[in-house]
C-alpha cells in the first residue's frame, strides 16, 4: 500500500523523512537551513523542526555515526544549532563522506524506542 509521510505526520515518521532528504544533501555535498527543512516536509513552524531532528541525532550517536544533523545549520550563521552537539567543520566532512547509501534507513519504530 502507498503510504505518505503527511498522511500520519508523527515525530518518528518525519524523522524517517527526514534522514532521506540529509542523506542526499549529504551525497551531494550540501546543507541547508532549518526553514528549508521544514518547507520541505511540509512543517509550517520551523521552532517544531528540532524534535524531528532529535531523533536522528539521537540515532547516529547511539550507531556511532557521524552526526547526519549537522547538515542543517542556522541561515545567518551557517552552523547547526547548539543542541546538535559539538560540531565541527571535520564533522561535515565525514557526514559528506559517509555512505550513506549502504545503511538501510531507520524505521520509525526503531527512531522511537531509541527516542524513549
Amino acid at each position: 500500500m502507498l503510504e505518505y509521510f503527511d498522511t500520519n505526520p508523527t515525530h518518528p515518521r518525519r524523522a524517517v523523512q527526514v534522514w532521506l532528504i540529509l542523506i542526499a544533501c549529504a551525497y551531494n555535498r550540501q546543507t541547508l537551513t532549518y526553514s528549508d527543512l521544514a518547507s520541505r516536509i511540509g512543517y509550517g513552524d520551523v521552532r517544531s523542526i528540532g524534535k524531528v531532528l532529535d531523533y536522528v541525532y539521537n540515532y547516529c550517536k547511539f550507531y556511532n555515526l557521524p552526526p547526519l544533523t549537522g547538515l542543517v545549520v542556522n541561515k545567518n550563521t551557517g552552523l547547526p544549532g547548539k543542541g546538535m552537539g559539538n560540531y565541527s567543520f571535520a564533522d561535515q566532512e565525514q557526514i559528506f563522506t559517509f555512505d550513506w547509501y549502504n545503511i538501510i534507513p531507520p524505521n520509525p519504530e526503531e527512531l522511537k524506542e531509541l527516542n524513549s
